[in-house]
């Protein structure tokens, strides 16, 4: 299937690894040309070097970092069609899960919010007028099942995540007759860095349970988060949702929401 991605401008954030480099790997496959926006690249996006690709090494966490980022675009590319807000997660220092509400201080749910709301809104804020310029774009904002369905675990990151998908429905009202569309994917729990490095969240979990990494991950985490598959989501289930829903294929999706989460979540 074409998915007519041929030369439209692409954003993506959290693009040196996991959901973010198989977004923009796939974006690129298709045509696209692609500003991909991380603190640092890495040896797997290095890998996909070549004059539709153009890396921007920015903190997003700096409230000047989304601006500087859409400008990028518009100064390599001449402007924007597409936005991915995927970074998020863990902000840069912090690991989770972390356990009950009393855990996190005020600084953690500033960093938090900062990291996986602030830095879509100020991104989407500077993407918007380049839009509307060329006539309209499309917007996807990776949130998590976990913003529909909290536990008392990471309560920050999920609160965080419940206002990602506020904002994508008021803005896919608000810009919809404009051209803008905007939608939402809700992993579950996707296999990447988050899990699997040290120190990440499989370690954590193994700790917590007494057992090993990589039973954590094969077996334990599915089972704890009663995913129907029993497994973890691969990130290029993820990217090849978000490459639909940003191709012209997808016109009349506006305000959805797509999970993506081995069935996580359970609810109508």
């Amino acid at each position: 299937m074409d998915l007519q991605l041929s030369d439209r401008i692409a954003l993506v954030t959290g693009a040196s690894k996991g959901m973010g480099l198989a977004i923009t790997r796939t974006l690129l496959q298709e045509g696209a040309r692609v500003v991909a926006v991380s603190r640092r690249s890495s040896p797997e996006l290095d890998g996909l070097s070549g004059p539709n690709l153009v890396h921007a090494a920015i903190d997003l966490t700096d409230p000047e970092g989304p601006g500087q980022a859409v400008a990028r675009a518009a100064e390599v590319f001449g402007g924007l069609d597409i936005l991915v807000n995927n970074a998020g997660g863990p902000p840069p220092g912090t690991q989770l899960p972390r356990f009950g509400f009393l855990t996190p201080t005020d600084e953690d749910w500033r960093a938090m919010f900062e990291f996986n709301l602030f830095s879509a809104v100020r991104a989407i804020r500077a993407a918007i007028p380049l839009m509307l310029e060329r006539g309209g774009g499309v917007i996807v904002n990776i949130s998590s099942g976990n913003a529909r369905r909290p536990a008392p675990m990471n309560v920050d990151y999920n609160a965080a995540k419940a206002g990602l998908n506020t904002l994508t429905k008021a803005l896919s009202e608000e810009y919809g007759p404009q051209g803008i569309r905007v939608n939402t994917v809700s992993p579950g729990p996707v296999r990447t860095a988050w899990w699997t490095e040290a120190g990440g969240a499989a370690d954590i979990i193994a700790a917590q349970a007494g057992a090993d990494r990589d039973a954590v991950i094969d077996k334990i985490a599915p089972e704890m988060m009663n995913l129907t598959t029993g497994r973890l989501v691969e990130p290029q289930e993820v990217a090849d949702v978000v490459a639909l829903l940003v191709s012209p294929r997808s016109a009349s999706t506006t305000g959805a929401e797509f999970a993506v989460d081995s069935g996580f979540l359970k609810e109508l």
